[in-house]
């Protein structure tokens, strides 16, 4: 039966805790970081331990060569900085590359390959920030990967639907087609080649560990890339048409950067760079800051369309701006600045919606939109769709620890499209390529050695300096709009963190998609089917074209989100009831 919360009806009970909560996409993932709280970690040293284990669970979605975006607060140090944990280019890769040699197309598999991330991630993240080893961390993945684990039913949906991917390539199918046929729920399910790999970089760790734990992670490193693992994952892209090259792996670090931030009624809430689109939620955010939105009404229509707009004018601003900024001149603090955003805000119209993405500002003049651009919905014409991919998967968690660090990230990047996988590893590559466009001068354009604009990207938030909450969401494009929602819930209308995941979502595509074929669909405001028709039909009054999901939609799903009471020091987890994420505590 449905547990009653302060407001809400939620179905499942809130968890509660002062000495750690965690909140992963699954259950397994989520216990593998408790326990290392309770075996005296930090939030760093869980937060890797419950990566690595999403690594092995939640392998449609992300993977140990994939991306891993996260934001970290350092309670000791009361600073918060952000690791990219996202792979580039090949130097041989470029936008006259693909033009010349694929018809000016991204083509699907490994020709879309990035240098391997969140191994990387997970390894800089111990060294700079955790006090454990890898192998102490990574025990439950191996674990999962080699004793296995009962397939539940979000991941045996991905094989039966994805069956002919995941049957293209032999090395992929013998793993996740076990015996020719998807595997079904309950049964138990084996990656023993995953398990001998994470086993092999905790025993060259371990060989190392005489000259001490930073020296030992390092040479755990080296064996991923430049080493003997390198050396495997190279040959085989290579044998497969990609453009890997070992220079590319040697050269290849995660970066160590500032995060951006906003402060949104007296809470500083912080995301990572513009790298990616973490500067969109927050920029949403901040223009959404002069409205009174509590009085509107959660998901109202008032409330709808405003946020929707909002997130309309970032998504805009996203589109023309955000790149990697070691290749492109990113604006970022004109973009984030206050006087900037107050006229973005002049140009939401309460009665009409944009009736395509609305014009991108001029930050760098403080011009609400650049010169010529129409400054109302009312003066702009509907521009034509295109097809394309959009949506996404995608998995996230977050660690609060008893001293109040946070370890907030959104591993991506697995083997929902079928791999290939590497042949006696266990691994796939990182195709997060398709998340870059092939027109050059643009901010997300391909070049050798260039992050692409990755979609996932964590939050978290304090307030007078003390850490108040981790959040998150998976689904590419979805990412900003319900990270945003999730805040709002708890910030603007006192939701409990399990009460905030439970709430209908909505989300807006009136805007090209982040995927390579971009889709853009003017217009479009999907909403779940638990917001009324009533609110719908006020909402097409407006201008938007409406259409509704199911009630509890899974594109939808694996949402998170942890609470801290900066007085009491209590914790409260939500983890989202559409899928499998789950939060525990103590």
């Amino acid at each position: 039966m449905p547990v009653k919360g302060t407001t809400l009806t939620s179905f499942r009970p809130l968890m509660q805790g002062v000495n750690g909560m965690v909140v992963a996409s699954h259950p397994s993932a989520a216990m593998a970081g408790l326990e290392v709280l309770k075996n005296g970690g930090n939030a760093i040293d869980a937060g890797v331990a419950v990566g690595l284990a999403l690594n092995v669970v939640h392998v449609d979605d992300c993977s140990f060569l994939g991306v891993a975006p996260t934001v970290i607060y350092l309670a000791d140090r009361k600073e918060v900085t952000t690791i990219d944990g996202l792979g580039v280019w090949p130097q041989a890769a470029s936008v006259e590359y693909f033009q010349k040699n694929h018809g000016g197309k991204i083509p699907a598999g490994v020709l879309s390959s990035l240098t391997p991330a969140a191994a990387d991630s997970w390894l800089t993240s111990l060294s700079r920030f955790g006090t454990m080893t890898f192998g102490q961390v990574a025990t439950a993945a191996i674990d999962l990967a080699g004793n296995g684990f009962p397939m539940y039913r979000y991941l045996a949906g991905r094989f039966k639907t994805a069956f002919d991917q995941y049957n293209a390539h032999p090395s992929t199918a013998e793993i996740y087609l076990p015996g020719g046929r998807a595997p079904q729920q309950g049964e138990m399910f084996y990656q023993k080649d995953l398990s001998a790999t994470l086993s092999k970089i905790a025993d060259v760790e371990a060989s190392n560990a005489g000259k001490g734990r930073e020296a030992a992670l390092k040479a755990a490193r080296d064996y991923i890339y430049v080493g003997e693992l390198g050396h495997k994952i190279v040959a085989y892209n290579r044998e497969m048409g990609g453009l890997l090259a070992e220079e590319d792996l040697a050269r290849y670090h995660v970066q160590v950067a500032p995060p951006v931030t906003v402060n949104y009624k007296g809470y500083d809430v912080y995301s990572t760079g513009p790298w990616g689109q973490g500067p969109t939620f927050p920029q949403a955010l901040k223009i959404l800051e002069g409205y009174d939105l509590a009085s509107m009404g959660h998901n109202s229509s008032e409330y709808i369309h405003t946020v929707s707009q909002a997130l309309n004018l970032a998504f805009a601003d996203r589109e023309q701006y955000l790149g990697d900024p070691d290749f492109v001149d990113v604006p970022i603090d004109e973009m984030l600045a206050e006087e900037y955003l107050v006229k973005r805000r002049s140009l939401i119209d309460p009665d009409l919606a944009w009736p395509g993405t609305p014009p991108a500002g001029d930050p760098r003049s403080g011009k609400a939109t650049v010169d010529g651009a129409p400054q109302s919905p009312r003066d702009a014409t509907t521009p034509v769709g295109t097809a394309g991919v959009s949506g996404g998967g995608t998995s996230y968690f977050a660690v609060i620890d008893r001293d109040g660090s946070i370890f907030s990230s959104t591993p991506s990047e697995g083997t929902k499209n079928g791999g290939p996988i590497i042949p006696g590893t266990g691994l796939a590559f990182s195709l997060r390529g398709t998340q870059s466009k092939l027109t050059e001068g643009h901010p997300a354009s391909v070049a050798g050695g260039k992050r692409p604009r990755l979609t996932p990207a964590p939050a978290l938030v304090l307030r007078d300096g003390e850490p108040v909450m981790a959040l998150g969401a998976h689904g590419g494009d979805h990412i900003p709009q319900g990270t945003l929602q999730l805040l709002l819930n708890v910030l603007e209308f006192g939701h409990d963190p399990q009460e905030a995941v439970e709430e209908p979502r909505f989300y807006s595509y009136n805007f090209p998609s982040s995927n390579w074929a971009s889709r853009y669909e003017p217009g479009m405001l999907r909403l779940e089917g638990r917001i009324s028709d009533e609110v719908a039909e006020t909402l097409r009054r407006k201008g938007h074209t409406i259409e509704k999901y199911p009630d509890w939609w899974e594109g939808s799903a694996l949402y998170c989100v942890i609470t801290r009471n900066p007085e009491t020091r209590v914790l409260q987890g939500g983890a989202d009831p559409r899928c499998e994420a789950y939060a525990v505590g103590y």
